[in-house]
């Protein structure tokens, strides 16, 4: 975990601007330290910016749907949240990958966010959710300063309000708007709001319940065999059986065939530079 004492000031240029490619998603290469500082660099040198969390569920969606696909491959980061994913850019690319989750990224960007003076915004999930991440933010950096907080309403927005929301959030000038409308909802919202919302949005999904403590994680050991998809599972059945069971083999068969071609020098491993 990243303290106070390891902030150093982002560089001039970005940390990272390597993408391993992954079935059809470029997903960005890097230690986790370097994804904190690259969210700061974003923040510090563009205007509007957003970060995806690429896990299993987002890589077969983004193989089914072009523009989905797009809407992944123009993040400015797309970190590799999933187990799975990392494994498989060691064992394409022959690199250690660290996993870089949306649970361990939001509480690292939160504590180098109140060291380095940086304001946040936490946009989406309900009141309570809310309420709960601002009261748990506030109780570990006190320093930290919160622009603000809203939750939409759960249906499709009209233009005005929309636009209300946009002027809203940027009123608060915030550094860091944290998005929480689940997979694909919040990726669609952070790129229709490029270049509209003014700051580095980060689609953190169900990190707000896990840094508030309304939803317990795994064990390290159980996190680190890819094993979180069965903890939700069993919490959320009728939601999540189609997600993961369906989801997840199509992946497993995707990658498989990955892999023997890569081996095979079919199709070897692709690289691209970050936009």
């Amino acid at each position: 975990m990243l303290t106070n004492d390891t902030y150093t000031k982002p560089a001039v240029t970005p940390p990272l601007q390597l993408k391993r490619r992954l079935l059809t998603a470029d997903i960005t290469a890097g230690s986790f330290k370097s994804f904190v500082e690259q969210v700061f660099w974003l923040s510090e040198h563009k205007k509007s910016s957003y970060v995806c969390f690429a896990n299993v569920h987002m890589l077969v969606e983004a193989y089914k749907d072009k523009d989905f696909n797009n809407i992944l491959n123009n993040a400015d980061v797309a970190c590799p949240d999933g187990g799975p994913l990392s494994k498989l850019m060691k064992l394409l690319y022959g690199q250690q990958q660290d996993r870089v989750a949306g649970m361990d990224l939001l509480p690292a960007l939160l504590q180098q966010a109140a060291a380095r003076g940086k304001s946040v915004y936490f946009y989406g999930s309900t009141d309570e959710v809310l309420k709960a991440v601002v009261e748990t933010a506030k109780e570990k950096h006190p320093e930290l300063k919160i622009a603000g907080y809203y939750s939409p309403p759960f249906r499709k927005l009209t233009d005005i309000e929309d636009t209300a929301i946009v002027d809203m959030i940027n009123a608060t000038e915030p550094d860091l708007v944290f998005v929480a409308l689940g997979c694909p909802k919040q990726e669609r919202w952070m790129a229709d709001h490029k270049d509209r919302v003014n700051a580095c949005m980060l689609g953190v999904g169900q990190a707000y319940m896990t840094f508030a403590g309304l939803e317990k994680r795994l064990p390290k050991w159980a996190r680190d065999m890819s094993l979180e998809w069965v903890y939700r599972l069993v919490q959320e059945p009728k939601r999540l059986w189609k997600r993961y069971l369906v989801t997840n083999s199509v992946f497993v068969a995707l990658a498989l065939k990955l892999v023997l071609q890569h081996k095979t020098g079919l199709n070897p491993g692709q690289e691209s530079m970050s936009r």
